[in-house]
């Protein structure tokens, strides 16, 4: 791997290929080029071999990319080769339905803990996982070694969800609440604002000539 610094838009681009390479996979399909990458995907052909040259020389001229082999070195630089444990809290709707996480996804990133500060949620299972008090965060944090945590608790609490977690260990964090979070600079956040995305959303449906000039 090169020592430069790899730009945030690589990173999140490459589970976007990883994403349609496993689906090429699925079909037996065994070699992909860059021109059927970018033709799929919509990106510049060219951006892809720049993105992935980040990190070796996957492709070969004239043949394009194995499949199988580009997802194995994809799998390597998103460290998806190794067990990775997940900590969310929160378990109303959304938690519930992203606690099924484990059920469709078939890679080493799994829900290992849930945690609810309801009464009626405590104790009761969700995928296999017994919801536990938000009291056993830390604890359950630090045994098992967790570092990506998932928070989707009402925006007024999440902030203080945020510091147990990062008191605990927490290194990334994916946030559903529709508020900022303030974390140290060693932990990562990215945001899940579905509100704000609709609302975005609401003013192309009466402003279509954007939707043209993007087309």
């Amino acid at each position: 791997m090169k020592k430069e610094k790899i730009s945030d838009a690589v990173i999140r681009r490459l589970p976007v290929y990883l994403r349609y390479l496993t689906r090429l996979k699925r079909l037996g399909v065994r070699t992909v080029s860059s021109k059927q990458l970018g033709r799929e995907l919509d990106y510049n052909p060219a951006q892809i071999r720049k993105d992935l040259a980040y990190f070796g020389e996957f492709g070969r001229k004239g043949i394009g990319y194995d499949v199988d082999y580009l997802i194995k070195k994809i799998d390597q630089i998103l460290n998806l080769d190794r067990p990775i444990k997940i900590v969310l809290v929160g378990a109303g709707n959304l938690g519930q339905a992203l606690s099924k996480y484990n059920q469709y996804q078939k890679d080493n990133m799994k829900i290992v803990a849930i945690f609810d500060h309801s009464p009626d949620r405590i104790g009761k299972e969700i995928s296999g996982i017994t919801i536990q008090p938000v009291d056993e965060l830390t604890r359950v944090i630090r045994e098992e070694q967790i570092r990506i945590g998932i928070i989707t608790v009402p925006d007024i609490a999440a902030q203080e969800v945020a510091d147990k977690m990062v008191d605990a260990g927490i290194s990334a964090i994916l946030n559903f609440a529709p508020t900022i979070l303030r974390v140290p600079p060693h932990v990562r956040v990215h945001n899940a604002d579905v509100t704000a995305e609709l609302h975005s959303l609401a003013y192309y449906v009466y402003n279509q000539e954007e939707i043209t000039d993007q087309a």
